[in-house]
C-alpha cells in the first residue's frame, strides 16, 4: 500500500547518470559547513513562533515586508523575517515568522511593515485597508546576553479586522513554558549556531538554546537529563543541562577534529566522538567530558553505532570503506571491516543479531553477522543512501536516499519494499520516539523536522527549526 495511493514510483529506479557522478564526488571529502553568523558572543537572541490561525482567518490573507523589535526607552532592532505572506487557509501548523540576535535588555513590543491585506469574500479578494502605515504591536519581553528568548503569538483576528475594511494585525504573545522532561526533544542546527528544543507531542517549540559554531551529532542521556552535542566549527563537545534548557559545560578537542557524531553507552558513563577531521574516535568521561582516550580509525568517520549492552562500537567511515569495531571496555580498536563504497549509517534489528549498514555510494544495503563480521546479505536498495532506522517494535527498516523526498519500509525477512512515506523533502535523518510511536525526520533543505505517525503515516507535527537542521533526538527514543 502507499500512503497517498498515487504517485508510486515502479521499483528503485536508478539515479540519473549525473546526479550519481555528482555524489561520488561530493562523497571524497567532508567540508564544514559554512555559517551563516558567529555563535552568540555576549548578545542575545530572539526567535518568534505564531502560532495556528484560527479558524475565523480562513479568508484573510497579509503580507509582510519587514519587523522590528522596539526597546524600551527607544529605538529599535531590526529581525529577520522568515514568512512573509500569511494566510488563514495555510496558517494550519506552528511557523518561525523571525530571528535575529539582539542587544541585552528590556523590549516593548514590536512594528511591522505590512504590505497588503486582502479579505475573501463571496464576489472575490477585498483589499483591507491598513490603519497606520507601521502598526505596533505592545507586547513586553526581556533578552538575556548569551541566551535565546522565544515567544509564542497568536493572531487575534477580530482584534485585527476593523469595520469589515479596516485592517490592524493584533497579536498576544508569551514564552512558552516548561513542560515534562520525558516529552522534550531536540534539534541542532548548524548554520543557526542553537539547538531548538521542542514538545515531541504537539510539536510545539518551547525553546532555543545557543551553542558553539556548527553543532551537529547530539544524543540525550535520560538518567542524568543533559545532551551533548558535537560542534563541528569548534573541535568540541558541549553538555546541555534540559532542566535548564542551557549549556553548562564543554571542552575542547584536538584542532582539526570537526567532530560529527556522538553515541553515548547505555549506562551514560561513556561518550564516543566520531572525528571526521582527523579519522579518530575520541573516548571521552561523560561527567567531565574529559578525553580519556583517542583511536585511529578509517577515513572520513560519518556515525557511531554502540550495542544495546554496551560492549562494542561500530564507527561508519565513508571515505575508508570500512567499520571500525571498538572494545569499549579495552578502549581499543578491536576489528576493522571492509564494506560496500561510502558506509554512512547502521542500525541493529530488533535481536541484535543483525547490522544493517547503509552506504552513500552503494545501491546495496549490507547485512552483517555482528558475531562473525561477516556480510551476510547484500540488498539492492538503489544509491544514495542518507538516512536510516530500524523500529525496535516492528523490526521494519525504513530507509531514506538523496534525491528522492520518499521513506521506503523493508519488510525484514524478505527485504521487500512494503510502504513509502512521503519525505515532504530530501531527509537526512531519521529517529523513533518509542512512547508515541512516531518517526521523526530532519528536512535540512527546508529548515524543518517532521513528525509521523507509525501508524495511520499522518503527519503529527511539522516544526521550523532554522538554518541548516542536521540531527533530531527525542527522551524516549528508540
Amino acid at each position: 500500500m502507499t500512503e497517498n495511493g498515487s504517485g508510486r514510483r515502479n521499483g528503485f529506479a536508478a539515479l540519473p547518470a549525473a546526479l550519481v557522478a555528482l555524489s561520488l564526488v561530493f562523497s571524497s571529502c567532508q567540508p564544514r559547513p559554512s555559517l551563516v553568523k558567529p555563535p552568540l558572543g555576549d548578545s542575545g537572541a530572539l526567535y518568534i513562533y505564531l502560532q495556528t490561525f484560527p479558524q475565523d482567518a480562513g479568508r484573510l490573507s497579509f503580507r509582510l515586508e519587514g519587523i522590528s523589535a522596539v526597546r524600551q526607552g527607544g529605538g529599535t532592532v531590526p529581525l529577520t523575517l522568515h514568512v512573509k505572506d500569511l494566510s488563514g487557509r495555510e496558517m494550519k501548523r506552528e511557523r518561525l515568522l523571525a530571528s535575529g540576535d539582539m542587544p541585552p535588555g528590556q523590549y516593548e513590543g514590536f512594528t511591522l511593515q505590512l504590505k497588503s491585506a486582502t479579505l475573501m469574500g463571496e464576489e472575490g479578494e477585498t483589499a483591507l485597508k491598513p490603519v497606520e502605515d507601521s502598526p505596533r504591536v505592545p507586547m513586553p519581553f526581556a533578552v538575556a546576553g548569551k541566551k535565546a528568548t522565544v515567544l509564542a503569538l497568536r493572531f487575534l483576528y477580530a482584534e485585527s479586522v476593523r469595520e469589515g475594511f479596516r485592517f490592524a494585525p493584533s497579536f498576544t504573545g508569551a514564552v512558552p513554558g516548561k513542560i515534562p522532561i520525558g516529552t522534550i526533544g531536540l534539534v541542532t542546527g548548524r548554520r543557526e549556531n542553537a539547538v531548538t528544543m521542542f514538545d515531541k507531542n504537539t510539536g510545539q517549540v518551547i525553546g532555543v538554546i545557543p551553542t558553539g559554531a556548527s553543532p551537529a551529532g547530539i544524543v540525550v542521556d535520560p538518567a542524568s537529563r543533559k545532551a551533548y552535542v558535537a560542534l563541528q566549527g569548534e573541535d568540541a563537545v558541549e553538555a546541555v543541562d534540559l532542566l535548564e534548557a542551557a549549556v553548562i559545560d564543554r571542552q575542547r578537542l584536538t584542532a582539526g577534529d570537526n567532530p560529527q557524531e556522538l553515541a553515548l553507552t547505555p549506562d551514560g558513563k561513556t561518550l564516543l566522538s566520531a572525528n571526521n577531521g582527523s579519522n579518530t574516535v575520541s573516548i571521552i568521561d561523560s561527567a567531565s567530558l574529559i578525553e580519556r582516550k583517542r583511536l585511529q580509525v578509517g577515513a572520513g568517520p560519518q556515525s557511531i553505532l554502540i550495542d544495546r549492552n554496551g560492549r562494542k562500537a561500530y564507527v561508519f567511515s565513508a571515505i575508508a570503506n570500512s567499520i571500525s569495531v571498538i572494545d569499549i571496555a579495552a578502549e581499543a580498536v578491536a576489528a576493522t571491516v571492509a564494506t560496500e563504497s561510502g558506509p554512512v549509517r547502521g542500525q541493529f534489528n530488533r535481536a541484535g543479531s543483525r547490522l544493517y549498514v547503509l552506504h552513500r555510494d552503494s545501491p546495496f544495503l549490507t547485512v552483517v553477522d555482528p558475531l562473525t563480521l561477516s556480510t551476510v546479505r547484500r540488498i539492492n536498495v538503489g544509491a544514495g543512501g542518507a538516512a536510516l532506522k530500524v523500529d525496535q517494535r516492528t523490526d521494519l527498516v525504513y530507509l531514506a536516499k538523496r534525491f528522492t523526498g520518499e521513506i521506503d519500509v523493508f519488510d525484514p525477512f524478505s527485504f521487500l519494499p512494503v510502504d513509502f512515506l512521503q519525505g515532504a523533502g530530501e531527509v537526512s535523518y531519521m529517529t523513533i520516539d518509542g512512547d508515541g510511536n512516531r518517526l521523526l525526520s530532519v528536512l535540512p533543505e527546508s529548515g524543518r523536522l517532521r513528525i509521523l505517525q507509525l501508524v495511520g503515516k499522518g503527519t503529527a507535527a511539522e516544526i521550523d527549526v532554522g538554518e541548516d537542521p542536521y540531527q533530531a533526538a527525542v527522551m524516549g527514543e528508540k
